[in-house]
């Protein structure tokens, strides 16, 4: 809201001020000898304040696009992030964003260098965990990043803009809101027939290392994630209320998961027979660290002669289980750990015969 105030100095000059009032901006004042001046002025002030042009103190002008991502690292990241591989990959995406942005000053970067940048994204090849690049041998990317990978460095900026704006008052507007992120393609849903399932679990039975079996029962009862379940600890199970109860999962909230039937047995047992001075159930020979399973998976995976098929489909697999045997959406999410239900409606279709048996359910009841 702007105001002009009309003045006379003690000369008896004629002056007019301009006071310009919007919320989230700071106060802006001028003083002017005509009136068309002062109204030109006025006009110019509040469009810059729309585009994010107002004009800031000195300090805030002078803030680099590196000094943002700097002090969300050393300040945001290890309250807001507790689990190391969060970190890691939050650390990897907000590094490669201030690569390519860090000598802007920070009102200098626009949606359209945001939107520059994510082009650049989709055309660089993938990395492995430490962040180097994939390249084959003749230096060209194996696989370069899928839209899924570009919406979550995007996403990763996008908090740190947030934060910015919020929390340190350091700017008005988010320019990664302006851009679109990539379409992704409609998430994955493979899961096991009832003869691949049992082809895999006679292979596991099999297999030269004897803990893949249960491991592989509990992913498919409980439908937890190949890291949750590696990673779990005897402290975390409670044999008398049969559940599991994960303290740090991938979305950062605390989840139980129900460990009944095969799967309990299976793990009572290895408490009974394995008693060794680890704290993991699934753990190393040494017991120091959780147990790798990643050349007996795949000599499981070829031994059952199953295709296109990972651990983490294990998990998808267990969701199809729950809905085709008439879970709700609901359900599943909670057992899953998702927040919404977006993710779990690629099983909607599963459970069509339970829906349908329960219309008719109600049909008979009321007509």
């Amino acid at each position: 809201m702007a105001e002009i105030t009309k003045r006379q100095t003690k000369n008896g000059d004629i002056r007019y001020k301009v006071v310009i009032r919007k919320k989230g901006s700071p106060t802006q004042t001028a003083t002017f000898k005509r009136l068309t001046d002062a109204k030109r002025w006025e006009r110019s002030v509040e469009s810059a304040i729309e585009e994010n042009r107002h004009y800031l103190s000195s300090d805030k002008k002078a803030i680099t696009f590196a000094k943002m991502v700097d002090d969300y690292l050393a300040e945001i990241v290890p309250v807001r992030h507790t689990r190391k591989q969060s970190q890691q990959a939050v650390t990897l995406h907000l590094n490669w964003w201030k690569q390519k942005l860090g000598n802007y000053l920070l009102l200098k970067v626009t949606s359209k260098e945001i939107s520059h940048c994510r082009n650049l994204l989709l055309n660089e090849p993938t990395c492995d965990s430490n962040g180097r690049p994939l390249l084959d041998d003749n230096g060209a990317p194996k696989k370069t990043k899928g839209p899924a990978t570009v919406a979550r460095y995007m996403a990763s900026l996008s908090v740190v803009y947030s934060t910015a704006i919020n929390e340190w008052g350091w700017l008005e507007v988010n320019p990664v809101k302006k851009v679109a992120k990539p379409a992704e393609p409609r998430g994955r849903a493979r899961f096991l027939s009832d003869d691949e399932r049992e082809r895999l679990l006679e292979a596991c039975e099999q297999c030269p290392n004897p803990i893949l079996y249960t491991i592989v029962v509990v992913a498919l009862s409980t439908g937890a994630r190949k890291n949750e379940i590696l990673t779990l600890e005897w402290r975390q199970i409670d044999f008398e209320r049969n559940v599991i109860r994960l303290e740090n999962t991938k979305n950062g909230e605390r989840r139980a998961l129900p460990l009944v039937g095969k799967a309990y047995d299976l793990v009572q047992d290895l408490k009974l027979e394995k008693c060794r001075d680890t704290d993991y159930v699934f753990p190393r020979p040494d017991g120091k660290k959780p147990v790798d399973i990643k050349r007996s998976w795949l000599w499981a995976i070829e031994k059952a002669e199953i295709r296109d098929f990972t651990f983490h489909d294990l998990r998808h697999t267990a969701a199809s289980y729950l809905a085709m045997n008439g879970a709700t959406l609901a359900e599943i999410a909670e057992i899953l750990g998702h927040k919404t239900l977006q993710m779990v409606k690629r099983y909607a279709h599963m459970s069509e015969q339970h829906t349908i048996s329960v219309v008719e359910r109600m049909n008979k009841k009321i007509f």
